[in-house]
């Protein structure tokens, strides 16, 4: 049925009838490959711009393979997401293109040849050692969908001048992603320092009372700081994948200039 569809949208794009924009659209929303337990969406990297994402929380070794198998197939970068090392061993025997990032907790699959576009424009901060693995995955996401990140960790508002000491490169970002738990308190403080946007990323760090990243969640929601946006508890894909997005539809026209003390716009214009 689906070569059926497929060759009629070519017959139509050959005759005319159908012009190259309206069969990508179509082809968008063609049904998925079904591997029995799960519905695997071929066509997601062409609505989305990257490909399907696994979850690998809760599955086996035997699923995982299997799905990574068919999103190979596609000759794209597969990402599974909060997997352990020991799962890992299991399913590189199968997939030896898959690699294990340890601190993001995540199988990455190449294509052989495979080559990244190099993006700038995104900074991952993570309060403390701690919030690492999520600020990790975080990274990791926007680095598979093309983007050249820079990471700076354990600058909490413990210390507040660990995280001025990077004040240049936190300035010159287009978005960035801050994790933290505990009280969620250093996504407001970075927000008060930059003209770009802010995905709070709260983290399940902390003592009892944080409520394993309630805390963090609705100190972030609550922020007073304008141009914070909030993503789920220890969601670092989701975080990541918003600032690729972001990044990708900034322009350095977009990005307010950043002019030295005391210079106004006109005298830089030689007014």
């Amino acid at each position: 049925m689906e070569r059926q569809r497929i060759l009629a949208l070519l017959e139509g794009l050959q005759e005319k009838r159908l012009s190259v924009e309206e069969v990508l659209d179509r082809l968008k929303y063609l049904p998925f490959e079904d591997l029995g337990f799960a519905k695997v969406d071929h066509h997601r990297h062409i609505r989305r711009g990257f490909p399907e994402v696994v979850f690998g929380e809760g599955k086996s070794a035997g699923q995982i393979v299997s799905i990574v198998k068919s999103l190979s197939r596609s000759r794209s970068p597969v990402l599974v997401t909060r997997v352990s090392e020991a799962l890992y061993r299991a399913v590189r025997k199968e997939c030896k293109n898959a690699l294990y990032h340890s601190a993001a907790r995540a199988i990455v699959s190449t294509p052989t040849g495979w080559r990244s576009p190099n993006h700038r424009g995104i900074v991952v901060l993570a309060a403390g050692t701690s919030d690492v693995p999520v600020a990790e995955e975080a990274a990791l996401t926007a680095e598979l969908m093309g983007h050249r990140v820079e990471r700076i960790y354990d600058v909490g508002v413990a210390g507040l001048h660990r995280l001025l000491a990077h004040r240049e490169t936190i300035q010159a970002a287009r978005v960035l992603v801050v994790a933290a738990g505990m009280e969620g308190a250093l996504p407001s403080v970075v927000a008060g320092l930059v003209d770009a946007p802010v995905i709070a990323l709260p983290t399940s760090v902390g003592y009892g009372a944080g409520a394993g990243g309630i805390a963090a969640l609705l100190a972030m929601l609550n922020s007073c700081a304008g141009g914070v946006l909030v993503v789920n508890i220890d969601n670092g894909f989701g975080a990541g994948c918003a600032a690729a997005m972001i990044n990708a539809r900034s322009r350095p026209s977009d990005i307010s200039r950043k002019m030295a003390p005391g210079r106004s716009a006109n005298r830089k214009k030689g007014r």
